[in-house]
């Protein structure tokens, strides 16, 4: 994450490997509220019960990059491919680490 991505290879590379990892992760809170008997449709209302149960804390992040996740799939805009990567560098990143390290705590 400290690294000078410059490429459009790079660029690219990082921004799917945010899809991934974002689908991933709010899946993962979805089986993990589904194990906890809550009943869940979608992304944003597993982000939003976990936020309520502690399993994220900062909700509208999480939203936010929902958002900008769906974004990235129909991105063809460099400047737009730039902004998104600085915020999944500063602002994404971290919160899935977050997230992943809260979980490894209850394992």
């Amino acid at each position: 994450m400290d690294q000078q991505i410059e490429s459009e290879i790079e660029k690219a590379g990082m921004i799917q490997f945010f899809e991934m990892a974002f689908e991933l992760a709010w899946k993962v809170m979805k089986d993990y509220l589904e194990s906890e008997a809550y009943e869940i449709k979608s992304p944003r209302e597993a982000i939003k019960q976990s936020f309520q149960i502690g399993l994220i804390d900062n909700r509208h992040v999480w939203i936010e990059g929902l958002t900008v996740r769906n974004l990235t799939v129909h991105t063809y805009d460099e400047q737009l491919a730039d902004k998104m990567i600085d915020d999944i560098k500063t602002i994404f990143f971290p919160e899935l680490k977050k997230f992943y390290d809260h979980l490894i705590k209850e394992l």
